[in-house]
């Protein structure tokens, strides 16, 4: 039976010290988000907003090309949703296929691909640069998809790998007596039971996607297709002195992500604590 005692009050005090300490940030980005330009610099950042306003947000829409802004929302959403979607869809199928066929082949082939987290993305982003450019990848969000799905197709094969070996064969079985091909049994009975590691994946991939500055800069340097963190770049180096518009831009930029992770940390959290169950 559960007892509250003084240690459970002292862990009880420990742990809302530590989630306030590190909700600081949020409070410093907002706190500072809603002071006007000149109360941003004057007044200490832990200060709390004296005259609250939201025209830091309403300026960085307005003034300095707001399509530039929203243009980089635009590219760095189809980007992520392409980039998590091409990683749900082969990944997972690949992961399938390497896990059930235990041949040395398949195997030699699994652990090539885990090479690839590994290895440092640096070290070949000049031929994936070359290639990329020799194919027309280059200056689309499309192409930037492709690249990504590329990249860390070996992070989604290694989560989706670990899932299916742990995946009783019996549900297949089931579904093949039952008539169903390979292909059906997997989209219709293996991929659902996969849920966890979709979102633990999904969640991951997205992060990565969405906060990458490095890979977009260089495979999109000179087009139109820039995404949200280059366009923040360009904000900060523009406004070095407003800081409330720049701590604005930051919050713009850190809500979509945070959504996806509200919607999707239910199974985010079953892929870390052991998913599937059978």
């Amino acid at each position: 039976m559960f007892r509250y005692t003084k240690w459970t009050l002292v862990r009880e005090i420990v742990m809302w010290a530590a989630a306030l300490f590190m909700l600081l940030p949020f409070y410093l980005l907002v706190n500072t988000s809603l002071k006007t330009a000149a109360d941003a610099i004057g007044t200490p950042a832990f200060e709390p907003a004296t005259r609250p306003t939201l025209n830091s947000f309403v300026e960085i829409f307005q003034s300095g090309g707001s399509s530039t802004l929203l243009l980089g929302l635009f590219n760095s959403a189809v980007i992520t949703a392409g980039s998590v979607i091409g990683l749900i869809v082969f990944g997972g199928a690949c992961a399938y296929v390497l896990a059930r066929r235990l041949t040395r082949v398949s195997t030699t082939v699994y652990y090539l691909v885990l090479v690839g987290i590994v290895v440092p993305t640096q070290l070949g982003l000049v031929p994936l640069y070359i290639g990329a450019r020799s194919i027309g990848l280059l200056g689309s969000p499309v192409g930037m998809a492709v690249i990504y799905t590329a990249m860390l197709m070996p992070l989604a094969v290694f989560l989706y790998g670990g899932f299916v070996r742990a995946l009783p064969t019996e549900y297949e079985e089931a579904a093949t007596l039952d008539g169903a091909s390979p292909l059906r049994a997997y989209v219709q009975v293996v991929f659902p039971l996969l849920a966890p590691a979709t979102g633990t994946i999904a969640i991951l991939t997205g992060i990565i996607v969405w906060n990458d500055f490095f890979t977009p800069l260089i495979f999109l340097n000179g087009s139109s297709a820039a995404t949200l963190p280059v366009v923040v770049y360009s904000y900060v180096t523009g406004l070095v002195t407003n800081w409330n518009n720049i701590f604005a831009v930051l919050i713009v930029a850190l809500i979509p992500i945070t959504v996806l992770y509200l919607i999707m940390q239910k199974r985010f959290i079953q892929g870390f604590s052991g998913g599937l169950k059978s």
